[in-house]
């Protein structure tokens, strides 16, 4: 058995904020960049029930948020902390940006007869809310009865058109 070259993590003091308005020094182990801030995982001080009767000294991990759940201890440096961060977008993420969620929904239309409405991206902002979220083949079954179209806005009419019609239209395949 080999063992690892790469030293062992020391935990830094951080300051944890606890419900009620508590606040306690706890170990921070690493930390973790998300989109939308950051998760520390920090080891709470406790006890744990030993053998027999003992009561020992033990510590609970956890992650929290920053820095909603955690303060910097005065004159500690936090450079050497285990630190995952996101990668970086690539060329293409940065050109179109973040990913539209997957997915399409049917609003119904008012009216008579079936088939009437209009078939939307979930993040539209004309989508309706608590509808069943569509495959593409749904989505496509829905878009050919009559009286279904599709929403400009969202751009449902210039993904969906294509698969209806074929991709020939628009480069000359058809006149």
């Amino acid at each position: 058995m080999t063992k690892s070259s790469a030293p062992e993590p020391v935990p830094m003091p951080i300051r944890v904020l606890l419900p009620g308005d508590q606040e306690v020094v706890a170990h921070l182990w690493s930390r973790r960049q998300l989109r939308d801030g950051w998760l520390y995982e920090v080891g709470l001080p406790s006890y744990r029930n030993g053998p027999g009767d003992s009561v020992e000294p033990a510590e609970y991990r956890v992650w929290v948020r920053a820095p909603q759940h955690v303060r910097p201890v005065d004159g500690v440096a936090y450079d050497d902390v285990p630190t995952e961060y996101l990668k970086p977008p690539t060329v293409v993420e940065q050109t179109l940006g973040p990913l539209r969620p997957s997915g399409w929904v049917l609003a119904k239309a008012g009216g008579r007869g079936p088939g009437r409405g209009v078939v939307h991206a979930v993040d539209c902002e004309e989508a309706p809310a608590g509808v069943p979220v569509l495959t593409l083949e749904r989505a496509l079954d829905a878009a050919q009865h009559p009286g279904t179209r599709l929403c400009a806005l969202c751009g449902a009419a210039a993904e969906l058109d294509p698969v209806l019609k074929g991709f020939d239209e628009g480069f000359g395949g058809k006149d």
